[in-house]
């Protein structure tokens, strides 16, 4: 039970359906909009330009990175200043090759194919990628044993757009036939002000800038964890108060949906609390974190470390996760920490 919890967390990265409906509408449409990651946006711009100049479609291009971070919202903006269509699709989507041909062959000409998750997609169905990519043709055989023969279906040039979170679960054939690959990071709290401001006022949320300051440090460096938060302090301004978010407010709202003043949870507590509780600050392998927490070990992957990682509580070495300093501060306990002479107890 504690597990689901954890997973419909208010910051898990992943979208849910209320995400992917209010995203919609928060979405920008254009690459002058898209806030942070200035220089893939530049990148793109320059391409898209180019592309158009030549009169050619342009190359297929991988996003890779974080949840949460504007991967599908390239994919759209790319679309919609390319003037093409978008088909999205999930790699886990695809089970069979005959889905893909499907698809491949109604894409017009420099129509944008986008596949978020695309390290999930099974091997055959990557196998036909290659030549769609490198060719824009798919050799698809039908029947079995002496009946077997091959159909060639030849495509119209198209633009692969893939997204994933775990870009080093691509195969290396697949991730070479990408022309441009670019990695998004996580956003600044500055940039997150942008977003959350600009959140509000499509919104027709009323906010004042500390108010939105401490939203902005508390989302992980995450737009739709920042877009996500704002809207349970909204609830809240509104059912307690007269719906204007002052500091105060967001500081009461958020505390009651457990995110403390450095954006962790109640998971990210517990993963903390267990590396440095069960096993003594680490070094401890992920999958004993995993048992210890009863949690999946993709999980703790792909929600919950990164952005440990990225904010400086736990370190990564090569015999496992080990919690730093700054863990020990953050949760107010007292560090055990080892010198050439002995090990010796002291106050963070």
């Amino acid at each position: 039970m504690e597990k689901d919890v954890f997973k419909k967390s208010l910051l898990t990265p992943q979208e849910t359906e209320e995400d992917t409906v209010l995203n919609v509408a928060l979405r920008p449409s254009k690459i002058s909009e898209f806030i942070n990651q200035k220089e893939v946006v530049e990148n793109i711009f320059i391409a898209i330009k180019a592309a158009k100049k030549r009169q050619e479609v342009l190359e297929h291009i991988l996003f890779s990175g974080p949840p949460g971070l504007g991967k599908t919202t390239l994919a759209h903006i790319i679309a919609k200043e390319t003037g093409a269509q978008i088909t999205s699709t999930t790699g886990p989507s695809i089970e069979r090759a005959g889905d893909l041909v499907g698809i491949l062959t109604n894409l017009k000409q420099g129509n944008i194919f986008f596949i978020d998750e695309i390290h999930r997609l099974s091997k055959l169905v990557e196998e036909f990628l290659y030549p769609a990519m490198e060719n824009f043709q798919i050799d698809f055989v039908i029947d079995k044993g002496p009946y077997a023969r091959t159909i060639k279906f030849t495509l119209k040039p198209f633009v692969l757009v893939g997204a994933t979170t775990r870009s080093g679960l691509l195969t290396g054939a697949l991730r070479g036939r990408f022309g441009m690959h670019f990695h998004l990071d996580f956003y600044k709290p500055a940039d997150l002000l942008l977003v959350i401001k600009r959140t509000a006022e499509i919104l027709g949320i009323f906010i004042e800038d500390g108010a939105a300051t401490e939203i902005a440090k508390r989302s992980r460096g995450t737009p739709r964890i920042a877009n996500r938060l704002l809207k349970r302090v909204r609830d809240y301004a509104q059912v307690k108060f007269d719906g204007k978010i002052t500091k105060k407010i967001s500081e009461e709202a958020l505390k009651m949906q457990g995110v403390d003043t450095e954006g962790l949870d109640n998971l990210d507590r517990k993963m903390l609390e267990t590396i440095i509780n069960i096993y003594n600050g680490g070094p401890a392998g992920i999958e004993a974190i995993a048992a210890s927490l009863n949690e999946e070990r993709d999980t703790l992957e792909d929600v919950v470390e990164p952005y440990l990682l990225k904010a400086g509580f736990i370190k990564r070495t090569s015999r496992g996760r080990q919690a730093t300093d700054l863990a020990y501060k953050h949760l107010n306990i007292s560090c055990l920490k080892s010198s050439s002479a002995q090990k010796q107890i002291f106050e963070c």
